[in-house]
């Protein structure tokens, strides 16, 4: 796979072998210039100029696609817009130079051994832009609008991993975005709340999204976008933001289209009350001020960011969506159960071994057989049968994995999928169940975000650790089919793939897409998962005083002693340095 194309604008290298997408050594990387950007390269005579309503913008060319770089969508969040919602940047002046992606969201550093982590150019607090990718000459094509993951504390609009060049080339314009993150993006404060008209603080990087998909709409002609056939998509932090954003009311019509690969519909804190286990967002939000020792609002912006990110996960914040009752009205579920979300053709899957990279989302687990049937049934109650039969002891390892997949992102694919039926919008289910060589040595079958270098066939743009996947026709014909799919949906909201199968709707037909070496449909998703944890989950939501998230298995609460306070799904990965997560 080291000879699929490049990603445009600039090549990971690695500082011990002169060449890209070195998969032999695990030495550290750097950037290199990609040869288009050198002078006479393809951004000299000749490079591509595009009319945004924003402002023109000068791009460069590469193998058929016009690409424009570092476009700013709303004004830097910095100093007194910390923690404000984002401000339309007025027309820039002139030709901008669009060749370079601007700054990623200042963020704390990855741990070095995650095979997530990949290098950032750079991170600023200044970080609102976005990437374009378009083919010449492109006339009315559907739109991708790609939210990255990372826990809603790392990564980048612009990494390598999901540049949007090959997705372009389908037949596409591909923009790629970047948001607020960590503290910057999801703090909420009774200070900030006084200070919003609308009573409300928090969500700042959900904010930024809708602002990213409004730049869109009003720009995306010029580059031959049509603003009337967006897609939304994104996975797994990213696949949260979908869900929130087809849940937002502000963000109706923005899009017309979804794809959330591996979300998660946990439990979200509320803003000003304690409920569902979480103390209110507020309540977080003045404790973490009272860590760093910020008595005031103006303490709180006058910190270095850099230090601010890096205190914040020392602290144990936690950056996630919040309940406000404004952006996001309820629950997630709640609004998705009354068909109160938006009602547009949705992709929607999750991962065979998505816990297989996620390995600090597991309990604890019993030595014995005997010791996880007697926790189980101890925690479960009436529901324990069911759970020892769908989560067996013969294998206790295998069925923590198992059934924390299924509690935070095999049930949310589903529920997501019936929740379109009260909609009346179409529902493609995926379930990705595939290993190259490298992975399956490494005991990552079907790892969070497996699928990614797939879709956007970015498989010399992988982070340095990531297992490497060899350039054979069964991997590169899974990235075309899988590449496929994503584009004829975005393009008239029904996946198809020259060559392999109809892709049928799940409420139609309660069938679904698995992509193992080759994609293959079938019928009934892993028998018994939904309906066990969506039984456990509704206990929880009645309760009104346990979250829903990975407690389960034998992390599940006991009865006679709920918790007095938990946290989203990601918490781990935002009390430790980095255990990896996306």
């Amino acid at each position: 796979m080291g000879r699929w194309p490049a990603m445009d604008g600039r090549r990971w290298r690695c500082h011990d072998h002169a060449e890209s997408g070195c998969h032999r050594c695990r030495g550290r990387w750097k950037l290199t210039p990609h040869p288009a950007l050198t002078p006479g390269g393809a951004n000299g005579p000749g490079a591509p100029l595009a009319h945004f309503p924003a402002g023109d913008a000068r791009g460069y060319r590469a193998d058929g696609l016009c690409v424009y770089k570092g476009i700013p969508y709303s004004m830097p969040p910095t100093g007194q817009r910390r923690w404000q919602p984002p401000s339309p940047a007025p027309r820039w002046p002139g030709v901008r130079e669009a060749v370079r992606s601007g700054p990623g969201c200042v963020q704390p550093a990855r741990r070095a051994a995650s095979i997530y982590a990949s290098p950032l150019d750079e991170t600023a607090e200044d970080c609102l832009y976005l990437d374009v990718w378009a083919p010449e000459g492109a006339r009315k094509l559907p739109v991708v609008v790609w939210i990255h993951g990372g826990s809603l504390i790392w990564g980048a609009g612009s990494e390598g991993l999901h540049d949007g060049s090959n997705l372009a080339r389908r037949g596409a314009v591909v923009v790629s975005i970047n948001y607020r993150l960590g503290v910057f993006g999801y703090l909420a404060h009774p200070g900030l709340s006084a200070e919003s008209p609308d009573g409300v603080s928090g969500n700042y990087g959900l904010l930024d999204q809708i602002a990213a998909l409004q730049w869109v709409r009003r720009n995306i002609a010029a580059v031959g976008g049509d603003p009337d056939d967006v897609t939304v998509a994104g996975e797994s932090a990213g696949a949260l933001s979908v869900l929130c954003l087809m849940a937002a009311p502000a963000a109706r019509g923005l899009f017309a289209r979804a794809i959330a690969q591996s979300a998660y519909m946990i439990s979200l804190p509320s803003l000003k009350d304690a409920r569902n286990g979480h103390e209110a967002a507020e309540t977080t939000g003045r404790g973490l001020a009272a860590n760093l020792g910020a008595g005031n609002l103006e303490a709180l912006r006058a910190m270095d960011a850099q230090a601010l990110a890096d205190a914040a996960l020392r602290s144990g914040f936690t950056p996630t969506v919040t309940v406000d009752g404004y952006l996001v009205p309820d629950q997630l579920v709640d609004i998705f159960e009354r068909g109160e979300h938006a009602g547009v053709p949705l992709i929607v899957g999750f991962n065979s071994g998505e816990i297989r990279s996620l390995p600090f989302l597991l309990p604890a687990l019993p030595a014995t057989a005997g010791a996880y049937e007697d926790e189980i049934r101890a925690r479960y109650g009436d529901l324990a049968e069911r759970f020892l039969a769908q989560y067996p002891c013969a294998d206790i390892a295998e069925s923590a994995l198992a059934c924390v997949r299924d509690a935070l992102y095999g049930w949310t694919a589903l529920k997501l999928a019936n929740a379109q039926k009260a909609v009346a919008a179409p529902a493609f289910v995926y379930y990705f169940d595939h290993a190259c060589p490298a992975a399956r040595e490494a005991g990552l079958h079907g790892f969070h975000a497996g699928e990614l270098p797939y879709l956007f066939g970015t498989a010399d743009r992988m982070p340095p650790l990531w297992p490497a996947i060899p350039d054979s026709p069964t991997e590169r014909a899974l990235s075309r089919a899988i590449g496929d799919y994503w584009i004829s949906f975005a393009r008239d909201g029904v996946p198809t793939s020259s060559g392999w199968p109809d892709w049928p709707e799940h409420a139609r037909t309660g069938a679904y897409m698995r992509f193992a070496g080759e994609p293959l449909v079938g019928t009934d998703l892993l028998p018994g998962m939904f309906a066990l944890n969506d039984d456990v989950i509704a206990r929880r939501r009645a309760a009104g005083d346990t979250p829903w998230n990975w407690n389960v298995g034998v992390a599940a609460p006991l009865p006679s002693r709920p918790p007095t306070r938990s946290v989203p799904t990601e918490i781990v990965c935002r009390t430790s340095t980095d255990p990896g997560g996306e």
